[in-house]
């Protein structure tokens, strides 16, 4: 959830970049940046808080080990014993609305972006709006298709190589292509 929001509040940069420049200094002032980081920490630390809590509350009697890189909840609720989650799926529930949320942003911001990009006369200009919204986006694309991918592919496609695989591709790829991407585009 944290990377998501994020990725929504660095769209949200773009978009303001772009579309609105003569705004910039107003709408993303640092205390307008300090605010959107402290509510992506906040509720990120509160969802957080919410899966632990009740994935504790979860009796396990298929082990404690996970051959996973980090604990997901889809591979713990595998390890319960307990038919009933509920609770876990109103908690997905809840936060899938809120990607949704946040993917709904992004895919608008985007489509502003790129009528406005496409009205700039001058193909440098163009070159150079693309060249700065082109990277986020794909970072944005990698992290929702593999993210959607993991989560929602059919069990018969479960395999421990595989889920391994995509929780690599959603969790450490795109936080890693970040600095790479904007140290390339300062070039």
């Amino acid at each position: 959830m944290m990377w998501f929001s994020l990725l929504t509040i660095k769209c949200y940069d773009r978009y303001v970049s772009i579309c609105k420049p003569l705004h910039y200094g107003t709408l993303l002032g640092s205390r307008a940046c300090a605010h959107m980081a402290a509510a992506a920490w906040a509720s990120a630390f509160l969802y957080s808080l919410l899966h632990t809590a009740n994935t504790f509350s979860l009796p396990l009697c298929h082990g404690n080990a996970l051959g996973q890189f980090f604990c997901e909840i889809p591979q713990i609720l595998k390890l319960s014993c307990s038919k009933s989650h509920l609770r876990e799926l109103g908690l997905i529930a809840v936060s899938a609305c809120l990607v949704f949320g946040c993917f709904v942003f992004i895919v608008f911001s985007y489509v502003q972006i790129f009528r406005a990009v496409l009205r700039i006369p001058s193909e440098q200009g163009r070159h150079k709006a693309f060249s700065t919204c082109l990277p986020h986006l794909a970072v944005v694309f990698l992290f929702v298709s593999t993210g959607i991918l993991a989560n929602l592919k059919p069990p018969s496609m479960s395999s421990p190589s595989l889920d391994l695989s995509l929780s690599v591709l959603y969790s450490v790829v795109p936080p890693a292509l970040n600095p790479l991407i904007y140290s390339l585009r300062n070039l």
